[in-house]
This record gives C-alpha cells, sequence and structure tokens, in this order.
C-alpha cells in the first residue's frame, strides 16, 4: 500500500504505521550479535502489532494492508493472533522465524552458536488511543496502577499463549530460553513482565524485552531539584519498609517470590525523559545509592514492595506481590538529548527512538544478590 493510498473510511493511514517511511530499513543485515540490532528488530515486531490492530479498524486488507511489512522485513511470519476477550481487537501476535527462506526478499543475517534470530517471538501492543480500544486499554492501564493487572483476562491470555507454544513445541525448542523471545510495548510491556515472572517460576528463563514499561509509582524524577528528588525517595524507601514491617510482608530466603527471580534478567528500555517508565532507572540506581549509605538492609525490604501493594493486600485483596518491582535487569537508556516540552510525551513514550540510527543508548546490569 502506497502511504498516500486512502483507507476505505477516506482517511489517509498515518506515516508512522508505514515501514517505508518510519521502520528500521536501515537494518539490511541483522547481526544478531548486536543487542542493538535485537533491540530495534524486537521494536519492529511489536509496532506491528499495533499497526495490524489499526489494519483492522480501517478495513485495510489484501494488498492494502500495512503491518506485514513490520515483521517480514526481518523474516518473521504470523502465526497466531491473540485478541481480547471484552473489545476483539488485537493485542498480540506469534511471530516465527523463517529461517531455510532463501528466496526471501528483504534482509540477510549474521549469527553465532551463542546469538542467533529467536524461532518464535510473542509481541503485545500497548495503549491505543483509538476509538475500538481506547475505553478497554486505558481501564487496564489503571490495574496496573492499582497493582491488579495480573488478575486481568488480557494477561491470563498471554500467559495461556505462551504457557501453550511452549508446551505445544517442546520438541523443537531445543532450548526454549533462547529460542522464545517476550516483547512488549508500554502497557503490552506489563503484560509481557508479568507473563515472564509467570513462565520463570515454571522454570523457563525467557528472553524478554520491555520497551517503556509502566512503573506504577509517583515518577520522582520530575520533581525539581536533586535534594528533594533524593529526600523523597529516601523517605519513601523508609516508609515502605516499616510498612512492609508492621504488616510481616518481610519474607526472605529462597521461599521469597521476588528473591526466586533474581535469575530472571529481562531487557528494559527507558527514556529518562518518560514520566511513564523513568521512575525505572532510578529504582535500581537508588539500591546502589542506599548501599553505599549503608542502609542497604532497608531498601532490600522496601524495593520488593511498593505501597499500593502492601495495602492492597492489607485489605484482604491477595495482591501483596508487586508485579512491576523486579530483582534484576538489563536497562538501556535513550541518552539522546530529548526535550519533552518540544517533542512532546509520546516521542519519548514512543516505539521508533528504539531503532533510529545515531541514538546514544546506555546499558547496565543489575544483578540482585
Amino acid at each position: 500500500m502506497q502511504w498516500g493510498t486512502l483507507d476505505e473510511g477516506g482517511a489517509r493511514p498515518s506515516e508512522s504505521e508505514v515501514f517505508e517511511f518510519c521502520g528500521p530499513r536501515h537494518l539490511t543485515c541483522v547481526d544478531w550479535r548486536r543487542p542493538q540490532h535485537r533491540q530495534s528488530v524486537a521494536a519492529s515486531l511489536v509496532k506491528g502489532v499495533y499497526v495490524l490492530e489499526r489494519d483492522c479498524q480501517n478495513n485495510r486488507t489484501g494488498g492494502n494492508e500495512l503491518a506485514p511489512w513490520w515483521w517480514e522485513f526481518f523474516h518473521f511470519k504470523r502465526v497466531q493472533t491473540l485478541r481480547d476477550q471484552v473489545d476483539s481487537s488485537i493485542i498480540g501476535v506469534i511471530f516465527e522465524y523463517k529461517h531455510n527462506d532463501n528466496n526471501n526478499r528483504f534482509n540477510s543475517a549474521i549469527t553465532s552458536e551463542d546469538h542467533t534470530p529467536p524461532k518464535y517471538a510473542i509481541a503485545f501492543r500497548g495503549t491505543l488511543i483509538k476509538r475500538k480500544t481506547e475505553i478497554r486499554d486505558l481501564y487496564l492501564d489503571a490495574k496496573i496502577i492499582l497493582n491488579e493487572l495480573n488478575c486481568s483476562s488480557r494477561c491470563k491470555i498471554a500467559f495461556e499463549a505462551v504457557e501453550g507454544l511452549i508446551r505445544g513445541n517442546i520438541k523443537e525448542l531445543l532450548n526454549p530460553n533462547k529460542d522464545v523471545w517476550l516483547i512488549g510495548h508500554s502497557l503490552g510491556a506489563a503484560i509481557a513482565l508479568q507473563t515472564g515472572r509467570d513462565m520463570f517460576k515454571l522454570g523457563y528463563n525467557l528472553q524478554t524485552y520491555l520497551f517503556n514499561p509502566p512503573f506504577a509509582s509517583f515518577p520522582i524524577g520530575i520533581l525539581p531539584t536533586r535534594v528533594l528528588k533524593s529526600g523523597t525517595r529516601l523517605a519513601k524507601s523508609v516508609v515502605t519498609a516499616g510498612l512492609s514491617l508492621a504488616l510481616k510482608r518481610t519474607t526472605n530466603g529462597e521461599d521469597d517470590p521476588f528473591t526466586i527471580l533474581r535469575d530472571w534478567i529481562p531487557c528494559l528500555f527507558v527514556n529518562p525523559k518518560d514520566p511513564i517508565c523513568c521512575e525505572y532507572v532510578e529504582y535500581f540506581e537508588h539500591r546502589e545509592k542506599m548501599e553505599r549509605r549503608g542502609m542497604g538492609k532497608i531498601e532490600r525490604i522496601a524495593t520488593k514492595n511498593s505501597i499500593v501493594s502492601l495495602i492492597s493486600g492489607a485489605l484482604g485483596k491477595h495482591n501483596w506481590e508487586a508485579s512491576f518491582l523486579i530483582p534484576s535487569a538489563l536497562v538501556t537508556k535513550n541518552m539522546k538529548n530529548m526535550i519533552v516540552r518540544e517533542h512532546g510525551l509520546l516521542v519519548a513514550h514512543g516505539l521508533c527512538q528504539w531503532w533510529e540510527q545515531h541514538s546514544r543508548w546506555q546499558s547496565k546490569t543489575y544483578q540482585y544478590v
């Protein structure tokens, strides 16, 4: 479909939906050994889920579809579409990598023994502010804040799809931990995060790519001064740890649901200018600062709890576990100078920044011990 072609309703597709204009076309040869290439492909796949839902909303079929380019360019094919039980919108897609397609007309690939394309990738879109999807998506966004997303039907669909994929292809998947990718953006990142947690508890350490994952707490990073930020974080840690002790929610050892996840290291992609996800950066950095101050014991209690989850559990909602808090992660920050007032939140929270050329990405692994 050409960008100038109109949809059935007479509307022109958004330029951001067209791979030719917005996609990572510069990756004509994917080097699967390079983290930047892997993250770009993962971001493109989840973008394809967004565009697939937009194709359906605008009745774009056949040669007018825009979505396939976002995955076919990287040798993937769509094998299963996941839909929401409430609004029937497309929320995710299971992709299969076409290993032996010698006739593929797009890019080539470089691999190594340790870094190969996934056999399958499951990608989940985030909030889509369009007439058909916005009510349901915003409702689930509220569930994230209330620490109730894990009880939603969308999380159940995601978990069953991933578990079913692995169990149904167990003979083909020599190493599911490398052969299956979990990918999500925004709300979809929260769903992929919950699914990854649940799968790890079943013994599967899946490669997980979370773009702009929501941090369900007040973004302290938006406060005006460094002293105010530091003081607020310190006070929050003390209050959270104290509340946890008062409610006797200080489980330690191998039975602690937080500690058992320490060897799962999902990849988080965070823009410090994005208030939805920026607090993940300080969440991990604050641990190290507290250790240097000699307050590591307090932070080891606070880091696994949120005030909302503690109150929720105390009220009998059985959601003691704050699903957005994780012990370990590989955090990649977009360090490109971006002024939100000029470019808007949609840019800081957008997907295209994760495949842009000449970007400044800074990565660090945080391992909980």
